[in-house]
């Protein structure tokens, strides 16, 4: 969690230097390389059935490639805290998307929980710049935009989830959110390659790419056998506030009131939506907590 939340502050930093769309493609490469290592180091097959690997290809569009641009762009007009905060909005929304789509079944809790992660993210929008279409506003937008194509990543792939182990899960979901990338990312590097030969870029897509990106889905990976999924994901509420105080102490991004009552709305908001298990509790012993940051 710790790694995760500094690296909204690190992907913020670099993003008001490079292209987001050629630094989001960097790490996913970087990463993707060391998780199909680590994957072929396992005890598995390494490669996934036919079906499964063009699934994971759409999946890994959704749920990769959309969700780092929009997630990327956002972060150059909005704050690290903010982005944390309305990403962490995510599990009320997969669980309302998950009703929709017919993948799990809609209870009053869930529809009351997306509404009340919802109401958080708005006092977080609304508490800077506004609820508005200007340059903060924005960014904000694009953010809730990404948390959608996670909700979808996630609702629309659990048939797929249940049966593929997690380490292939990510590590392909991953390596096809490159692939598609590569034209953009490509492109975005060739037209400034100076700017990411700078040593500030390079160690930001070093540490994005190997920590947040690989590392830390192999100890999240690790830690389900001896925490268990539950206590595991307890430790998401972690990322949100971590990434908050990170922001002001590297950033100096205010902590405004706002961020913290809309932060507390957001939790309570999950709380409630994850009352009745369905989906989200099947998910949490098969699924990393993500690699969405």
């Amino acid at each position: 969690m710790l790694i995760w939340s500094a690296n909204y502050v690190v992907v913020k930093a670099a993003v008001g230097a490079v292209s987001p769309v050629g630094f989001n493609f960097l790490r996913l490469v970087i990463g993707s390389a060391v998780l199909l290592a680590f994957l072929r180091l396992g005890d598995g097959p390494v490669l996934l059935k036919r079906r499964d690997m063009v699934a994971m290809a759409g999946l890994g569009a959704i749920g990769f490639s959309l969700y780092q641009v929009l997630w990327g762009t956002a972060l150059t007009t909005t704050t690290a805290g903010d982005s944390a905060l309305i990403i962490g909005a995510s599990p009320a929304i997969i669980a309302i998307v998950a009703a929709a789509i017919g993948v799990d079944r809609f209870t009053w809790n869930k529809g009351a929980g997306a509404l009340v992660a919802l109401a958080g993210v708005a006092l977080v929008i609304a508490s800077g710049a506004g609820l508005s279409l200007g340059e903060v506003g924005t960014g904000d937008l694009l953010t809730l935009g990404a948390a959608v194509c996670w909700a979808l990543y996630v609702a629309v792939g659990t048939p797929l989830f249940s049966r593929v182990r997690p380490a292939a899960s990510a590590a392909w979901g991953i390596t096809f959110g490159a692939l598609w990338l590569v034209p953009f990312g490509v492109a975005d590097i060739a037209r400034d390659p100076g700017s990411f030969a700078a040593p500030g870029p390079i160690l930001a897509v070093l540490f994005s790419g190997l920590l947040a990106v690989a590392l830390s889905q192999v100890l999240v990976m690790r830690a389900v056998p001896s925490l268990g999924p539950i206590r595991l994901a307890n430790y998401q509420f972690l990322l949100p506030p971590l990434a908050v105080v990170l922001g002001a102490l590297a950033l100096g991004e205010p902590i405004r009131p706002g961020e913290i009552v809309g932060g507390a709305v957001i939790v309570v908001g999950i709380l409630l939506a994850r009352r009745d298990g369905g989906l989200l509790a099947a998910l949490r012993p098969r699924r990393p907590l993500s690699s969405r940051s």
